[in-house]
């Protein structure tokens, strides 16, 4: 057999064809034609690396050739790519940078081919820099050291004219950047490169532009045209980030614009003269107003400003129609109530519409934000606190949904209409601080509307109830719920009274008779005096007595004459003459049909009525639209000396008239029994506190106390601290002898 002995390959011999080789693959990076490795020649010169690696010491030339792929690379970026970048600059700069990195790729990318084994054994044992790794230092250590300073100036400038509206080649902007990323994709920090040789030069620069422009533009343009301007830009900015930036820049890049277009101008922007947010806010101008919001929301308390002047500007216009309804009221004081009244209810439905105007502002400009809701009920907390011609807000929404709800009010409304009304002043209630202020005005006219058959509808009248539940809870509506009830259950009572009168005839009485059973609990509290009924009114009464208690044995009817109406005739001498009147004007009227003159006193001992009414029903009858009845002297005084006849004489183009009582003051009464309530309330929540916490301080039981209270009222301190006194006299509560200022609970 014969030996074959391999040949030493010598380090010279060998990398000759490796030179060739590389010469070679600088021609087909140069774009020579027709210029390409066949596969024996990569194959041959793959061989011949891995043959210098695998002979035995002193031939295998492992370390030796990884030191020479470093030097081929290096020879080449000095002697050929350095040369041509040097000579050109700006765009032309660029594209050569790119051109020669693409083709240093390449490059490396073959070159590791070759020297594939290196890597494999040689690089692995010894852990040394990867070929890859090695090859892309080289380019970064020689081309981009030297030239990242100018390609930066470059870009930038690049940049800026795009921002000026100039075309710019942005694909080539973009292959640049993506050098400063892949350059340090094998480094620690792999975006350090980008970040400190690019992004930190351009935000700076970014900076320094829109500070310029933003100075320029805030003093030439309207706060409109600003905002259009800066908006543009900021959404420009994004745009740039991803046709050519990397997209970690995006962040900060925003940030650093709207700092310099934003932040640094927010006064002069939101207070610029003849333009700012208050005139944006009177002018209507809402696309404006939306702008401002979706601007400012970008940066850091960006928005409280803004709402601050959304506050102040709502609170202005409520309080400038406040001035006018108060001016408009003390200019027609001396006028008919009811126009004074008319005055209020334009007031309620300005303000409703005020808050319908400006709550659309914040779900449509400001987006729902809770800033802008606070800054909308602040405003409004503050209006809707304020007296109009001495009535509470209270007072006014509940005479305001009186005059809707009421058949033949002032307000002429659909029922769609009604219900849309409806809702809108349950909101406004929300900022109100007496909710059981208007609950008891609501409640007091609702029986005025359901006693005299005054309601528009059942219906709508149950809908109030339902919104006022929702939003303050059953504790609010259960009485007036209790009123509805009644009213429904006193409709089938009747029905059944009358079925009684006709199967009884015997019993029928000589007049017509309606009656309403109400539930002591449910109503408010009203006047009740016995006073002596005529006959025809006492049988009445006998009838339907004997019929309730047929049914309801334990029930106490008690009579509230003074709620009551009766249709009496009047035979004046012209023509009989067909009278509305109230209970006590009937008794007094039918007095004259047995006298045709009576005194004063005479009047009072028959009746039996307090000088009070006597003085009331009489003004009515003799002194008011209606002289029925004759008085001497003729004055407009009641006084006991007076005598009155009847007015055969009387008449009217009516043949149907209703005789007005002058109203007594509601008003006094129903502030009474909400203050007799409260004191209830108050009572309750101190006496619920303190039998969970057993002892406490004064200041923490105030505190308690009034966060208990505030849904339904705002307790007065003082109030508070008499019913603390109050409890401690009935010994519910007493001083604690071991801390100062603090109460224990006596169980």
């Amino acid at each position: 057999m014969e030996n074959h002995r391999i040949s030493v390959i010598d380090l010279e011999e060998g990398w000759a064809d490796m030179v060739a080789g590389i010469a070679k693959l600088k021609r087909i990076l140069a774009g020579e034609p027709g210029v390409s490795f066949t596969s024996v020649e990569h194959i041959h010169l793959y061989t011949t690396i891995y043959n210098m690696c695998t002979q035995k010491p002193p031939n295998d030339y492992s370390q030796q050739l990884y030191d020479r792929y470093k030097e081929a690379l290096s020879d080449y970026i000095n002697s050929t790519v350095l040369p041509s970048l040097r000579e050109r600059h700006g765009e032309f700069l660029l594209r050569e940078l790119v051109q020669r990195w693409r083709n240093h790729k390449v490059m490396v990318r073959w070159l590791s081919r070759f020297f594939h084994y290196l890597d494999r054994y040689f690089i692995a044992r010894r852990s040394l820099t990867p070929l890859k790794r090695v090859g892309w230092s080289c380019f970064r250590d020689l081309v981009f050291k030297e030239l990242k300073a100018t390609l930066t100036v470059v870009v930038i400038g690049m940049v800026d004219e795009d921002r000026e509206g100039q075309i710019i080649d942005r694909a080539l902007v973009k292959n640049v950047l993506d050098i400063f990323v892949e350059l340090g994709q094998d480094q620690q920090n792999q975006m350090e490169l980008y970040v400190v040789d690019f992004e930190e030069p351009f935000r700076k620069g970014t900076t320094d532009y829109y500070s310029k422009k933003a100075q320029t533009w805030i003093l030439e343009d309207s706060c409109s045209e600003y905002m259009l301007k800066a908006e543009e830009c900021l959404q420009k900015e994004k745009e740039r980030v991803a046709h050519y930036l990397h997209s970690s820049t995006e962040p900060k890049l925003m940030e650093d614009a709207q700092q310099e277009l934003l932040a640094s101008q927010i006064d002069q922007i939101l207070k610029k003269e003849n333009s700012g947010c208050k005139v944006l806010l009177c002018d209507e101008k809402v696309e404006d107003l939306s702008r401002m919001f979706r601007l400012f929301s970008r940066i850091y308390d960006g928005l409280p400003p803004v709402s601050k002047i959304f506050m102040e500007h709502v609170n202005k216009e409520g309080m400038s129609l406040l001035k006018q309804a108060i001016d408009a009221a003390t200019g027609k004081k001396n006028e008919k109530k009811d126009i004074v009244s008319a005055l209020e209810l334009d007031f309620v439905r300005k303000i409703l519409e005020l808050h319908e105007k400006y709550m659309a502002y914040v779900t449509d400009c400001f987006q729902n934000h809770t800033l802008f809701h606070k800054a909308l009920k602040e405003a409004f907390e503050v209006l809707c606190n304020k007296d109009v011609a001495g009535c509470t807000s209270a007072e006014l929404f509940a005479t305001y949904c009186d005059s809707i709800l009421r058949k033949g009010g002032i307000e002429k409304l659909s029922d769609e209409a009604i219900e849309v009304n409806l809702d809108k002043v349950v909101k406004l209630l929300t900022y109100i601080s007496d909710k059981d202020l208007f609950v008891e005005f609501h409640r007091k006219k609702l029986g005025r509307r359901l006693l005299f058959e005054k309601s528009g509808s059942d219906e709508l009248e149950r809908s109030m109830l339902s919104k006022l539940k929702q939003y303050f809870g059953g504790q609010f509506t259960s009485k007036m719920e209790g009123m509805l009830n009644d009213v429904a259950v006193t409709k089938e009572d009747q029905t059944k009274f009358e079925d009684h009168i006709s199967t009884n005839p015997g019993s029928k009485p000589q007049v017509d008779l309606n009656v309403i059973v109400l539930t002591t609990g449910y109503w408010p509290t009203y006047k009740s005096t016995d006073i002596n009924l005529p006959s025809e009114m006492v049988k009445c009464v006998e009838v339907f007595k004997q019929f309730y208690h047929s049914s309801k044995k334990h029930r106490k009817l008690t009579w509230v004459y003074s709620l009551g109406s009766c249709n009496i005739l009047g035979n004046f001498e012209i023509k009989p003459i067909e009278l509305i009147v109230t209970t006590y004007q009937a008794a007094l009227l039918l007095l004259f049909n047995e006298a045709d003159r009576l005194s004063y006193s005479e009047i009072v001992t028959q009746l039996k009525l307090s000088d009070d009414d006597a003085v009331r029903v009489l003004h009515s009858l003799s002194c008011a639209k209606y002289k029925i009845l004759n008085k001497e002297p003729s004055n407009r005084t009641i006084s006991p000396n007076n005598v009155f006849e009847f007015n055969y004489k009387f008449t009217d183009k009516m043949r149907r008239i209703k005789v007005q009582l002058p109203p007594s003051d509601e008003k006094r009464k129903v502030i009474d029994d909400v203050n007799k309530d409260r004191r209830f309330a108050i009572d309750a929540s101190l006496v619920r506190i303190m039998k969970s916490r057993k002892t406490m301080t004064h200041q923490n039981l105030l505190a308690e106390c009034v966060e208990q209270l505030s849904r339904m009222f705002k307790p007065d301190i003082k109030m508070i601290k008499r019913r603390i006194e109050d409890l401690i006299t009935r010994e519910y509560l007493e001083r604690d002898k071991d801390a100062v200022n603090s109460y224990r609970y006596l169980a």
